[in-house]
């Protein structure tokens, strides 16, 4: 009895097994689930695979043998029938092996995200995070509060000040145009430090705030938000960077 499945990466090094839970819809939603919160994928190092059973474990507490990890064998070896065997790549599913007879559990994908959110200790959840919107960078203006990860990997609120002034570069980086938010500031100031801009091609953000009355805004912001308010040119507001920041 249960809903088994295998998960394994492209390298088919290890394999971590499920009891309950394991149907596409879930797999799916604690696979996105550990990239959201920025870990390693598994076939970059065993890292990820620790990982992921960090969220599994939390997710299914302690009661009973819902989770285990093998050195992966074969394929024929490691099926455990019912949903067979996941293989992941950048934490996605990129083929599956053996009997699919379960299928689809029908749960709502944004809804096992919160769920498996709300099992993880309570200073790693996402929150808030999961029900932001993802915007372009180019959409964003002076004020926005927009979602950036921190040293601990955790997502944090900050608020969008100023952009890049034209040909501007910041450590070696091109940052004409380019956002950036109120984290690491020196007297004022957040244009300086490069890990202050959102160099990505999107961004999770928490709500808009165009008008960004009663901020305290440095000089680059102080005209970035008059360009926003239609006072001066946005033509240098359009940073096409590769990358996402989600």
């Amino acid at each position: 009895m249960g809903n088994r499945a295998v998960i394994t990466s492209v390298k088919k090094d290890l394999g971590v097994y499920v009891h309950w839970n394991g149907g596409p819809d879930s797999i799916d939603a604690f696979l996105d689930y550990c990239s959201l919160r920025g870990f390693r994928p598994p076939e970059s190092d065993t890292y990820g695979y620790a990982r992921l059973c960090q969220v599994l474990g939390n997710y299914f507490g302690a009661d009973g043998l819902s989770v285990g990890i093998d050195i992966y064998t074969t394929d024929e070896q490691m099926d455990p029938g019912d949903n067979g065997i996941y293989v992941i790549e950048g934490w996605a599913i990129v083929e599956r092996i053996g009997d699919h007879d379960y299928g689809s559990e029908g749960y709502d994908h944004d809804e096992m995200l919160r769920d498996i959110d709300k099992s993880q200790p309570e200073n790693q959840q996402l929150g808030a995070y999961l029900d932001a919107d993802v915007v372009p960078v180019s959409d964003l203006s002076v004020g926005d509060r927009v979602y950036m990860r921190d040293l601990r990997g955790n997502m944090v609120e900050h608020t969008v000040v100023g952009f890049g002034s034209e040909g501007s570069i910041v450590n070696g980086l091109h940052v004409d145009g380019v956002p950036y938010v109120d984290n690491y500031g020196h007297d004022g100031d957040y244009s300086w430090n490069p890990n202050n801009y959102l160099m990505g091609e999107a961004v999770r953000r928490s709500y808009e705030a165009a008008a960004a009355d009663g901020l305290d805004l440095d000089s680059e912001g102080r005209d970035a938000r008059e360009a926003s308010a239609g006072i001066g040119d946005r033509s240098d507001r359009q940073p096409d960077r590769g990358g996402r920041d989600l």
